[in-house]
């Protein structure tokens, strides 16, 4: 039996949670999902320019875990834009960065545990 995932921090959930190309209609597209802590992987990394490290220590996990969690979050951006794909950010297992909330939430899939 594989050991249970261990929640990811994130600091805050995305405000904006769907994307698509403009001008197609949803039934046109096949959709990706970015779960949360891809999300927080993407913007530690590349929008705030973090050492691998450093945003494995921020997300309190460890740096091959960080990189592989990175690598599939662009893998799925590339899928989206390359593809002409909606991209929906929602689930995962994460809880919300102690310093942004003083709850230590833990979420599943979309649901508190």
């Amino acid at each position: 039996m594989p050991r249970p995932r261990r929640c990811r921090r994130v600091c805050f959930e995305p405000g904006i949670t769907y994307f698509k190309p403009a001008g197609v209609p949803m039934t046109d597209l096949d959709e990706v999902v970015l779960m949360v802590d891809e999300f927080e992987a993407i913007r530690l990394k590349d929008v705030d320019g973090l050492e691998q490290e450093q945003c494995a220590q921020h997300m309190n996990i460890s740096q091959p875990t960080f990189h592989r969690l990175y690598l599939e979050a662009r893998r799925k951006i590339a899928d989206v834009i390359v593809n002409g794909k909606a991209l929906k950010i929602e689930g995962g297992t994460y809880e919300i960065s102690p310093q942004q909330s003083r709850k230590r939430r833990c979420y599943r899939r979309g649901e508190q545990k």
